[in-house]
């Protein structure tokens, strides 16, 4: 399955869900939807979260799961931290600005 983009190919703005459909009933779902903090990582992102949890949290881990040292794997998940933190203060303003 492909995974959403969230970056518009063309001018590089985030892109916003229009659409959900149900492949069983054929519902069409329409509107502006943003999507969540976690759904604005890059695949790659999204996979060390996954992991992450399947790990039980632990940095240790996630280390020997990915042959990286400890240092490393904290420092991506630090990066990480960072971007969900970014994603979320977004939609904050967002909300704010439309209220």
């Amino acid at each position: 399955m492909k995974i959403l983009p969230t970056i518009c190919p063309a001018c590089g703005s985030e892109l916003k869900v229009k659409c959900l459909v149900c492949e069983q009933c054929q519902t069409h779902i329409e509107g502006a939807y943003e999507l969540a903090a976690l759904a604005k990582l890059s695949g790659d992102e999204q996979a060390f979260i996954v992991e992450f949890v399947k790990a039980s949290g632990s940095l240790k881990e996630m280390a020997r799961l990915l042959h990286l040292s400890y240092p490393t794997v904290r420092n991506r998940l630090d990066e990480i931290i960072e971007r969900v933190k970014l994603a979320e203060k977004a939609q904050d303003n967002n909300r704010k600005e439309k209220s």
